[in-house]
């Protein structure tokens, strides 16, 4: 315990003086609240969504790992520390902070400093050398220090080195034994020959369905995502509890480090090795988006797929294929089973992102135009060190690689390179799978690091009565699939264009539009197995209330595909019972706002999301609207 204490507040006094000055008093304050109020709730309950916390605390390394090293434990929307927590372990953790921030004070300003509530002056952790602990994150989110160029760049020449890993015949043998290829081959050629029947000229091959497959069979099959491990004696779930020295075994692995999982239970402590060769990974099967990334690379390369590794300092990394059909890098994210959708990350995630590269055997490229459509912004946040120096580093790391290169291989590699240029100049527009929050780990590692969507964060859009509204006692909306638009009938017909923009909550939902049978619908994303969509009225704050309500919403399943409608206030739920084509109900009366949700389920085979459809209509339809609401109301 102390030594993962240790390495916590290690990773802490690793950031920049001002961010490690600033994180540390809230911490201390976090602790020395409890410790001089040990009886007060209130003090024991942080929010993640507090902008205190998530602005001065999340992104700054080893400052939630603080957390939990003193106790705190993970719930839904809060890090709580309980009732029955150690205040003595508390303590400990707080005066290792309390030191630090000691010593760098009076190194400012000689002479006594104060320490209120510590117990002791300097760390003593026995056997453990405060300074020499190494990193608590792999790869940490990169404050902007001073010597922040010169990690960054080797950090650049460290993967440009490790993906020479997956060339090995010998390592590439063993993962194609993993691989189940024939059977991943004959569903891909099944696809093709769907796609060329639909669409005849597609210049799409047999390579791009088997990678598809690839990336559906890594995700469902093969790899599994890890929060925190099962217990290896009693089966129960564990919580991270810092970490442990690696083994000598486990540094032969790549594993610098050993996460701690306690079981609460029986107490047992498993050990959780981030190993980083990817051989290990075909036999651990297991990890986050490191793990993930590292193994599927290595897959891709075992299929003779041309592959990059691609690392983001914002803490994530995937792959990119090279499709020769296409003749075009693709963004592949294996935690995802996504292809092909880069603003993923900046618009689904809310990532800020600044520098992102792709690592090939041949080359590295700074790929981080491919995932932005806010070029401005990325520029402004591109400041660790000058653009001419990162240009000038990228391409002595590429001459030197190509320099025993073919001639013909380098003009290939070229002419790649001018159309990915051209890529980049153009900012992207977002798609529909772009939209959605991350998917991959828990609620709580999606909530703390940001990337749930704003969706999944409970800021959509609430439709308020207006003036006109409130004088005619009267809400009335509807909208139109082919159009994508809503209409606000009793709001003068103001129209509101994208379906988006009038949702309440969405979960893995889009707009899919079927070119070649010139339908459209609202539909499940593609591989998931569920998915939610809701709008919401509310006014009660304008002084009304609800004095019945009529619902006319569509929706169309297919094979053992299921959509449930629901119906609900501040007063009342109702399960609307088949499709709600028409329901005309006065149970809602006095209720101050109204939310109707399609919950959508179920499906067969690789098509199951397609199998609950809403709205389903022609795109040459526009005069038909299925879905209305009508509410008539009153005053208070």
């Amino acid at each position: 315990m102390a030594a993962s204490a240790a390495a916590a507040v290690q990773a802490l006094s690793e950031n920049p003086e001002a961010l490690f000055l600033d994180a540390s008093e809230l911490l201390l304050r976090y602790a020395d609240n409890i410790l001089r109020n040990p009886n007060e709730d209130k003090y024991k309950s942080i929010k993640i969504e507090n902008q205190t916390f998530s602005n001065r605390l999340l992104p700054v390394k080893g400052a939630v790992e603080c957390l939990f090293e003193m106790g705190f434990e993970e719930e839904e929307t809060h890090l709580v520390f309980p009732k029955n927590g150690s205040v003595q372990r508390l303590q400990r953790v707080r005066d290792l902070i309390a030191a630090e921030r000691s010593r760098r004070t009076a190194a400012k300003n000689p002479g006594p400093v104060s320490t209120p509530v510590s117990t002791s002056a300097q760390p003593n952790v026995p056997g453990v050398s405060f300074r020499a602990l190494p990193f608590f994150n792999r790869t940490p989110r990169p404050p902007p220090v001073q010597n922040s160029a010169g990690n960054l760049l080797a950090t650049l020449k460290t993967h440009f080195q490790e993906v020479l890993m997956y060339e090995d015949p010998k390592l590439q043998q063993k993962a194609l034994a993993c691989i189940p290829v024939r059977e991943l081959r004959k569903r891909a050629n099944g696809k093709l020959l769907s796609a060329t029947k639909l669409d005849p000229g597609t210049i799409v091959n047999q390579e791009d369905f088997l990678l598809l497959e690839l990336l559906r069979w890594f995700k469902e099959d093969f790899f599994q995502w890890v929060d925190c491990l099962p217990c290896s004696t009693c089966g129960e779930r564990t919580e991270s509890s810092g970490s442990l020295p690696p083994s000598s075994e486990d540094q032969r692995w790549g594993a610098g480090r050993v996460e701690n999982h306690l079981c609460r239970k029986c107490h047992t402590s498993n050990r959780f090795p981030r190993y980083n060769h990817p051989e290990k990974l075909l036999e651990t099967r297991r990890g986050r988006c490191g793990e993930w990334a590292n193994c599927f690379t290595l897959c891709c390369r075992a299929l003779g797929f041309e592959a990059r590794f691609v690392w983001c300092t914002t803490d994530h990394v995937w792959t990119e294929i090279y499709s020769v059909s296409q003749k075009r890098w693709l963004h592949c994210d294996p935690c995802e089973n996504v292809c092909d959708k880069p603003l993923l990350y900046e618009i689904g995630w809310g990532r800020k992102l600044s520098y992102i590269f792709a690592f090939s055997k041949d080359e590295v490229v700074d790929v981080s135009w491919r995932y932005s459509c806010k070029h401005t912004e990325v520029l402004t946040r591109r400041t660790q060190l000058s653009e001419g120096l990162l240009r000038e580093t990228i391409n002595k790391l590429n001459s030197e690689r190509k320099h025993f290169l073919p001639q013909e291989r380098k003009q290939e590699l070229l002419e790649r390179y001018i159309v990915e240029l051209v890529e980049f100049i153009s900012p992207k527009t977002p798609k529909p799978g772009e939209l959605g929050g991350r998917t991959s780990g828990s609620v709580m590692w999606r909530v703390a690091r940001g990337e749930t969507g704003s969706q999944a964060q409970n800021d959509g859009f609430s439709f308020t009565a207006t003036d006109k509204e409130k004088a005619a006692k009267l809400f009335h909306l509807k909208y139109n699939a082919a159009e994508d638009h809503y209409v606000r009938v009793s709001n003068n017909n103001e129209v509101i264009k994208g379906w988006e923009k009038g949702v309440w909550k969405m979960d893995s939902v889009f707009r899919k539009v079927e070119q070649d049978w010139k339908m459209v619908y609202i539909a499940r994303t593609e591989g998931t197995t569920s998915a939610k969509v809701s709008w919401k009225f509310e006014c009660g704050s304008l002084g009304l209330k609800i004095v019945d309500v009529t619902i006319r919403s569509t929706s169309q399943t297919f094979q053992s595909g299921k959509v449930q409608w629901h119906l609900y206030s501040d007063l009342i739920k109702v399960d609307l019972s088949g499709d709600p084509s028409a329901h005309s109900l006065s149970n809602f009366n006095g209720s101050t706002e109204l939310i109707l949700e399609a919950e959508m389920s179920g499906g067969d085979g690789d098509v199951a999301w397609q199998h609950t459809q809403l709205f389903r209509q022609s795109l040459n339809d526009h005069e038909e609207y299925p879905m209305e609401i009508i509410i008539t109301l009153k005053d208070l």
